[in-house]
């Protein structure tokens, strides 16, 4: 079981350093080849915690697929980590695949599935789960009520999801899902006041995220920073889009991520072949 989840462990910061296009094969052949057989005949104490952490690594095989561009064998493995933590009787790994498959409804534009989906999610947790988690839930929660262009509500959310990452007790890097920090709420707040039109806010809150990341989080500066130069893009800033580029260069040549490539195509080609291709080069 510990070699399960490290290996899982292992395979989720590839996927940041790299985007879920890198090593995406390799998650879903060790799922089939070493987690499957293992569901079989396992009974007790140890079924439960192997159907848990079964799911949590079929949920960053999904994760990655919808990342690399691969939006239904993405959904396909989602769907199959919720049935492995309903039988794990884990509602709050339910409520974790749940927020992912909102995510993703959001960004293929099905705002009405999406706020379905994040309903879900925090009905999957009613039951309580750590602070932390349920503002990692709930700010996705916002963003689909934001999304649907429910302005009051997804005000309201937020603020929610804001106070229970304030009294969180838990060590932002105690789990790998839901590890969610200030720089995560940031990134949910832009989200947030993009859909809504804000993009004053939008700018300053995704401004602070991707300033605040780690080194280790390429996939995430690279998308967050490309977001930024969007919004920067739309206020007619094109000083500040090529120095949020220049920023996040190294990250784009490095990650293969069909997100990130999603939100660069919206951004002037000429910015982008000044900025990115002397980071190719180098």
């Amino acid at each position: 079981m510990a070699r399960l989840r490290e290996t899982t462990r292992q395979f989720s910061e590839i996927d940041d350093r790299y985007g879920g296009g890198h090593a995406r094969t390799a998650v879903a052949a060790y799922l089939v080849n070493d987690v499957v057989p293992l569901l079989r005949g396992t009974t007790g104490r140890a079924r439960r915690d192997l159907f848990r952490a079964a799911s949590q690594l079929a949920y960053l095989a999904g994760w990655m697929a919808v990342d690399g561009g691969s939006n239904g064998l993405g959904q396909k493995y989602y769907i199959q980590a919720v049935r492995l933590a309903d039988e794990a009787d884990d509602p709050l790994m339910r409520a974790t695949v749940l927020r992912a498959l909102t995510v993703q409804a959001i960004e293929l534009g099905h705002p009405a599935a999406a706020l379905d989906l994040a309903e879900s999610a925090l009905a999957s947790i009613r039951g309580g789960c750590p602070a932390r988690t349920r503002a990692w839930i709930t700010g996705v929660h916002a963003e689909a009520l934001a999304a649907t262009h429910d302005g009051w509500l997804a005000h309201q959310a937020l603020c929610r999801a804001e106070r229970d990452l304030e009294r969180a007790d838990s060590q932002p890097g105690g789990e790998w899902t839901g590890n969610y920090r200030r720089e995560s709420f940031d990134h949910q707040a832009g989200m947030v006041f993009l859909h809504l039109g804000d993009l004053g806010q939008a700018e300053a809150h995704l401004s602070a995220s991707a300033s605040s990341r780690q080194i280790t989080e390429r996939r995430s500066r690279a998308l967050i920073g490309a977001r930024l130069a969007g919004v920067q893009h739309r206020r007619g800033c094109r000083d500040a889009v090529g120095q949020t580029l220049a920023q996040i260069a190294d990250d784009i040549v490095s990650v293969e991520s069909a997100r990130v490539r999603r939100e660069l195509r919206a951004l002037p080609v000429d910015l982008l072949h000044a900025v990115l291709l002397p980071s190719r080069m180098g």
